[in-house]
């Protein structure tokens, strides 16, 4: 695994994390973000916006693309905090940890760390968000990754049960407001839950309490694969989602999220997941929820997930 200093659209300053299956661009100069994460000859799996690139210092929030560290529940004042300028960064042996110091305003102190496996695409992401205001905030760490458009999206769900045996609900699913349960981007299977991205599709929202561990997305011959904790008996935001995917005509996100706590002054919340990715894969003969579950399993045992 190789540790470098690249520019990189613009930016001079971003690090290059490599080895023989992927590599990875975190910015320095902005964030906490990780640019692109793609194979040796591959294509960046995440959406970047060409005319936010290599630019700092914007007095509003720009959405640059790539993975990001937020705040939740989505609040104006809270998550979209500026993040427009550069990171204190230090090298790890196997990675990277980013941070953003705590503004003024609200005092929240983000940290991103990263790490590379030695000898496989596996990356691990830990978010934290630190209180050092003088008021206690009720937040989660949030990780979303902005995908690049063209892709469809893999939710698998929890078993199906028997009436009258299993009495009692085993799924929590959340809808914004804009979001049309007909819109034809959407598919709801038995085992799985399709999202695909169009150039023509208006925004999208929907939320899990989200138990199955992963998220995947295929786009081309791209799998990527992200996985989700879930804690039993734990608080989450939007009505207990700790998984969230958001869509629009530019782009797909796949979202992470921490319990909901109340931090007093000094406390942090943190999460983790862990990302995958294999180039020159065979495409599903359907969408239909055999066809996609004999398709992605063997696919998922080869990535380690």
């Amino acid at each position: 695994m190789q540790i470098q200093n690249i520019s990189y659209e613009g930016w001079p300053h971003n690090a290059c994390l490599s080895n023989r299956h992927v590599q990875l661009i975190i910015s320095l100069d902005v964030g906490p973000r990780v640019l692109s994460y793609k194979t040796p000859n591959g294509q960046n799996v995440f959406k970047n916006y060409p005319e936010q690139l290599g630019k700092s210092g914007e007095p509003e929030w720009m959405i640059r693309g790539g993975h990001r560290l937020w705040v939740a529940p989505e609040d104006p004042a809270i998550s979209y905090e500026l993040d427009n300028g550069p990171v204190v960064h230090e090298i790890l042996p196997n990675g990277i940890r980013l941070e953003n110091p705590a503004s003024e305003q609200l005092g929240l102190h983000k940290v991103l760390t990263l790490t590379l496996a030695e000898d496989s695409s596996e990356v691990t992401l830990h978010h934290r968000v630190i209180n050092e205001s003088n008021q206690p905030v009720e937040i989660s760490s949030w990780g979303l990754s902005v995908m690049a458009p063209g892709g469809l999206e893999i939710i698998p769900l929890p078993q199906l049960g028997e009436h009258p045996r299993d009495l009692l609900p085993n799924r929590v699913m959340v809808l914004w407001p804009y979001t049309d349960m007909t819109d034809p981007r959407w598919r709801f299977g038995n085992e799985f839950i399709t999202l695909r991205q169009t150039k023509d599709g208006g925004p999208t929202k929907l939320g899990l309490a989200h138990k199955e561990k992963w998220v995947a997305y295929l786009n081309g011959e791209n799998l990527f694969v992200k996985t989700i904790e879930f804690t039993e008996g734990a608080a989450y935001t939007d009505f207990g989602c700790n998984f969230e995917t958001f869509t629009n005509a530019d782009m797909l996100e796949i979202e992470s999220l921490s319990p909901l706590r109340v931090l007093q002054p000094g406390e942090s919340v943190e999460h983790t997941e862990k990302w995958y990715l294999q180039g020159d894969t065979p495409q599903p003969h359907s969408l239909q929820d055999q066809d996609l579950g004999d398709w992605i399993c063997p696919l998922l045992a080869k990535l380690g997930v």
